[in-house]
């Protein structure tokens, strides 16, 4: 009888925690990132100091997991893709092993995540499978595998990829679900996938979840998206209009866009949160009664938490790892010093604040340059890189290869390769046109190049911003003859952008990639003109910027100490600078102008004649 009690004691213990699930009397707490981008170890900061670093997110993981026992992991996406660990990403899958490790229990697929193309997220997700590792569940309910992909459906299948799922701890069930954004979508080109409209997805998916749950256990559910999908950092966003389409969400991990809310955004009822990139902050969560906010923190990762030593030596080992299946081909060590830098380059953040010339973005370009006439044995007219494809600055003091590889580190697969195409003297031009004009609606899409120096008058008319643009040749300025075919070398994802400018610019303007021939080229050949060595080996942009800096000797090079000139950025009112150079859509303006002024001229004219005989009549 003393144990039939007991175990009747038990079960009415139990039962008031479902009620207090479905009621919210008990604590509900979500530890979350996104954005890792494969950066296990810290990052510097600009003004000292560092951030990030897995070691010490796992340190502090483990006190946020002493106060609240019963706290879920989850991450928006993005996981790989930014440091040397991600040329392990197809054959070793390192960022989910970690991750499994450190105990997330469930992220979602980013953009990045498809950088291999889906070959390669195949040999990742399988590889993950294979390892026997614990890894964290992946959810996405609407960025999914073509019919005829079997290949990546089997791989989807293999790992357990699906659009929720459901845990319960400490009483509480948190329903977990993916959601992939457009401008994701945008982003990764090479997915191979079918895209599900967001808000329609997550609609259903929620409808899902909560009858599930019902059905099954009697409770109404915490819904989490982990959406890699991104706000503007001012409220507004994919995820806004996310949140403010589906009913039912409590939470939306906001992912992709980098952002850092210090205070949750509450639309239609859920909570909007985001903790930065590289695992700068961990966030932390609690829901109270109800699921309303109880408590909300981005907790930093910095330079004063310790390591955790489980999670330092398994980084140390995959070091090992990439140093032998990935670095020993191209000769250089993981933390080898390549330079000393005595130059402070601009910051990620200062090369998209404004237009300007960056010493930054002119060592890239000049690497591509120097690197691609060295590969290929020929001249190289003019080499480019945009500011989209710039993940970290060089920092000040001793640069290693890894410190190159962050800041040049986006996709190994088709992405992260240089092109050699050839474009018209005319569209070189139109490419000037883009970072002069482009750059204030689309902030990736600033240019630096090597090889031409011009000048932009940001007052000008749109598309009509360039007034001066030479070569730069081995006898000097060179004019630059709109039918003349010139080598360009960019790197793979700024090609593919240059082939879209047509269509960014409704038209007005455009840009064809072409072979020596002049025999214009698809997004799908641009592969068929990587550089490469020799022996067949593709000239990466890491290795070309590596490379490059290895030349100067130990020091950098000083001609990196400020801006050279080849980029001059002004506004000025003065005609003569207004209309310097002024093309068709300058002429086609001020002939509107004119018609309007001479139209509304005419009307006044009219009614001055109509109003003196009305008087004259009087």
């Amino acid at each position: 009888m003393k144990k039939l009690f007991a175990l009747l004691l038990v079960a009415l213990m139990l039962i008031p925690m479902g009620v207090s699930a479905l009621a919210g009397d008990i604590e509900m707490t979500i530890l979350f990132t996104h954005d890792l981008h494969s950066h296990f170890l810290p990052s510097k900061n600009e003004g000292g100091g560092e951030f990030g670093g897995y070691a010490r997110l796992m340190t502090v993981i483990k006190e946020q997991r002493e106060k609240h026992p019963d706290a879920i992991l989850v991450d928006g996406g993005d996981f790989s893709m930014g440091s040397l660990f991600q040329t392990a990403y197809p054959t070793a899958a390192l960022e989910l092993r970690i991750m499994g490790a450190m105990g997330y229990d469930a992220t979602t697929f980013g953009n990045h995540e498809f950088d291999y193309l889906p070959t390669g997220l195949v040999s990742m997700l399988n590889a993950a499978k294979n390892s026997g590792e614990r890894t964290p569940e992946i959810v996405i309910s609407n960025y999914l595998p073509m019919d005829a992909d079997t290949e990546v459906r089997e791989a989807y299948n293999n790992y357990g990829v699906k659009s929720y799922t459901i845990i319960e701890r400490g009483g509480v069930y948190f329903a977990i679900f993916g959601i992939f954004g457009f401008d994701s979508d945008d982003c990764a080109p090479n997915s191979g996938m079918a895209m599900i409209d967001p808000v329609k997805a997550a609609k259903d998916t929620v409808e899902q979840i909560l009858t599930e749950c019902k059905e099954k256990y009697d409770a109404e559910p915490v819904v989490i998206c982990l959406s890699h999908s991104g706000t503007d950092g001012e409220g507004k966003g994919e995820d806004y209009d996310l949140a403010e389409g589906v009913d039912g969400i409590d939470l939306i991990i906001s992912g992709h866009t980098h952002t850092t809310i210090d205070k949750p955004i509450e639309v239609n009822g859920a909570y909007i949160v985001s903790a930065a990139e590289y695992g700068k902050y961990l966030g932390v969560v609690t829901l109270g009664s109800g699921k309303r906010l109880e408590s909300y923190e981005l907790i930093p990762v910095d330079e004063n938490v310790e390591d955790d030593p489980e999670i330092a030596e398994m980084v140390e080992n995959f070091k090992s790892t990439v140093e032998s299946e990935y670095l020993a081909d191209y000769g250089v060590g993981f933390d080898e010093v390549i330079v000393n830098n005595e130059y402070k380059f601009d910051s990620v953040d200062e090369v998209y604040a404004t237009q300007h010339e960056s010493t930054l973005g002119n060592l890239f370009s000049d690497a591509y340059k120097w690197a691609a006439e060295k590969t290929m044995g020929q001249k190289v007219d003019i080499a480019l890189t945009a500011t989209g494809v710039i993940r970290e600055t060089i920092p000040v003091g001793e640069v290693t290869v890894s410190d190159v590889f962050n800041a040049a580190s986006l996709g190994v697969g088709t992405e992260g390769e240089l092109i050699a195409v050839y474009i018209t003297g005319k569209e070189l031009k139109n490419a000037l046109e883009v970072d002069a004009s482009v750059q204030p609606i689309m902030k990736a899409a600033q240019l630096f190049f090597s090889g031409v120096e011009y000048s932009f008058n940001t007052n000008r008319m749109i598309f009509n911003k360039i007034d001066y643009a030479m070569l730069r040749g081995e006898n000097g300025l060179e004019k630059i003859e709109d039918d003349k075919l010139y080598c360009v070398v960019t790197g793979m994802y700024a090609g593919q952008m240059l082939g879209s400018v047509k269509e960014k610019s409704f038209g007005l303007l455009s840009i064809t990639p072409k072979d020596k021939d002049g025999n214009p080229l698809t997004a799908d050949e641009l592969v068929n003109h990587v550089i490469r060595d020799e022996d067949g080996v593709p000239l990466k942009e890491w290795y070309a910027i590596t490379s490059y800096i290895q030349e100067m000797g130990g020091e950098m090079d000083s001609s990196y100490a400020e801006p050279d000139g080849r980029k001059v950025v002004y506004q000025s009112l003065d005609p003569a600078d207004m209309l310097r150079n002024a093309n068709k859509f300058t002429y086609i303006v001020i002939a509107l102008i004119v018609v309007v002024i001479a139209v509304i001229t005419l009307i006044a004219v009219k009614i001055i004649k109509k109003n003196k005989k009305k008087k004259s009549a009087a």
